[in-house]
């Protein structure tokens, strides 16, 4: 047993994986708010509750469904996250990002993620889908805090292009191919659960960013460290024009993110489609 046992608990749930499902994937998917649906897509070998899963955090969002849907999208073989924990929920970084070490000890190469995002750039638009190219963590802990385990990752993991810039071309060449219109922008991570003020908002538009979550860059960061090639989208939910900002609802932001949505649901199997045809 290594210091702190991150290493064989990733075993473990892996293992439990592999009990219910045998094929190694391509890719892992992160399915963010609004992509509850998405799952409908996959040709599902096996769906495991994250409770059946050893060390895997339970889903209290109820836009999160809390399953990992194992099978095939456009012929290649992924692992699907349909749902995921915030650091917001009460859980560690450890436990936020864990899911991504599991699907890297399944043998994914590619991650994939999704997220709901407030919009600080004024070009953007409800319902807008952007590719992330860059990120502005202001998260309170990095998931990587604590002893280095260098089976899983060096210590110190380049930063300098988080998100594969091959993979943001086939998006953005599969999205034109679709006529989905695409954004690029960079992404802040704030811890919530509350939503930002007007100062905020200025701020961080101010530091850079174009879209703002609470989720996303921890798994990144992971995925950095693991070595796993990721691609990122966000669906712009609501507005967060400090000079017209209005309330804004969970309820507003599933109905917009369910719409944004349907683009994604196009978009994504596309580019899984073109990444199994690289082999």
């Amino acid at each position: 047993m290594t210091a702190d046992g991150l290493f064989e608990q990733i075993a473990e749930a892996a293992a439990a994986v592999r009990g219910r499902w045998s094929r190694v994937p391509k890719l892992g998917l992160i399915l963010g708010t609004g992509l509850g649906g998405f799952a409908s897509l996959i040709d599902t070998d096996a769906a495991i509750a994250y409770s059946d899963i050893p060390y895997f955090g339970a889903a209290t969002v109820a836009s999160h469904t809390g399953q990992l849907v194992c099978g095939r999208l456009a012929g290649v073989s992924l692992v699907a996250l349909a749902g995921r924990v915030h650091f917001y929920e009460g859980y560690s970084m450890r436990q936020v990002t864990f899911p991504v070490r599991v699907v890297r000890a399944l043998g994914a190469d590619v991650l994939i993620c999704t997220n709901a995002a407030g919009a600080m750039n004024p070009d953007y638009d409800l319902a807008d889908v952007v590719i992330l190219d860059d990120h502005i963590n202001l998260l309170p802990e990095s998931p990587l805090r604590g002893i280095n385990d260098d089976r899983l990752g060096p210590r110190f993991p380049d930063m300098s292009a988080p998100y594969d810039r091959e993979l943001m071309g086939i998006a953005r060449n599969a999205a034109a191919e679709l006529g989905i219109p695409c954004r690029s922008g960079v992404l802040v991570a704030v811890p919530g659960p509350n939503l930002e003020t007007r100062a905020e908002y200025r701020m961080l538009r101010a530091f850079g960013a174009d879209v703002v979550s609470m989720s996303t860059v921890p798994e990144v960061i992971v995925a950095a460290h693991a070595g796993l090639r990721t691609l990122a989208f966000s669906i712009v939910t609501d507005l967060c024009n400090p000079d017209s900002l209005e309330p804004a609802t969970l309820e507003k932001i599933l109905a917009v993110a369910e719409r944004g949505a349907q683009h994604l649901e196009r978009l994504i199997p596309r580019v899984v489609s073109q990444l199994g045809a690289q082999g």
